[in-house]
């Protein structure tokens, strides 16, 4: 779900926006330098999903994902989030912009 309809349903419930995305299963990634830890994500197919992104590098990182049409960058130090839709079954890649030289990261979904 995007932002902006996060912000909508937080607004028909009548809850702060932090406190609808807080309701979905969370997910830990931190970015350091074009690293990524874990490199893959498990998640369950069908449900919706927050990632909740550490920028831990020297420099701006970039949460990328071409197939999810979902970007995210953040500055050195900073910790952010994006909601995820429901998926289908499958990997899905996400990568940083700033790093393309690096692996890129992967969400399976099962």
């Amino acid at each position: 779900m995007s932002r902006s309809l996060l912000a909508l349903l937080s607004i028909a419930l009548g809850l702060p926006l932090s406190t609808v995305a807080a309701s979905l299963p969370s997910y830990e990634l931190v970015i350091r330098d074009g690293h990524f830890t874990p490199q893959v994500l498990e998640v369950p197919a069908g449900q919706r999903f927050k990632i909740v992104l550490h920028n831990q590098g020297q420099g701006p990182a970039e949460f990328e994902s071409t197939p999810l049409r979902v970007e995210k960058v953040m500055s050195p130090g900073v910790t952010s989030f994006v909601v995820i839709h429901p998926l289908r079954p499958g990997r899905y890649a996400f990568f940083d912009e700033f790093h393309l030289e690096l692996p890129e990261g992967g969400i399976v979904a099962q």
